[in-house]
């Protein structure tokens, strides 16, 4: 509770930024392989996370989307370039990351 609203009140005061709750598991991501495509707040090959996180911040079925994008890949979303499948990365780690990213973790 006190950590709610000590963020809601730096948040208030424009100390920190919405942005900051999206940061996730760096060490995660790199073994996983994101961080190939991915970074928090710029486009490399993919979108970064902080462009995930509004194009789906209201969709309510955003979550399991994007576990099963992440897991088995998938193209036209974001460009022409295709996100290759990560069957390979541990389907709790895949949940993580991508509730990291939506703000739920």
């Amino acid at each position: 509770m006190k950590k709610h609203v000590l963020t809601l009140a730096l948040l208030g005061f424009g100390v920190v930024s919405s942005q900051a709750f999206a940061q996730i598991d760096h060490d995660l991501a790199m073994q996983s392989g994101c961080l190939a495509c991915h970074k928090q707040s710029e486009k490399v090959i993919g979108p970064s996370y902080d462009e995930v996180y509004e194009k789906y911040k209201d969709d309510d079925g955003a979550v399991e989307y994007l576990i099963t994008k992440v897991t088995q890949g998938g193209s036209g979303v974001w460009g022409e370039v295709p996100m290759t499948p990560n069957a390979h990365v541990p389907a709790e780690d895949i949940e993580t990351l991508v509730l990291q990213i939506m703000h739920e973790e």
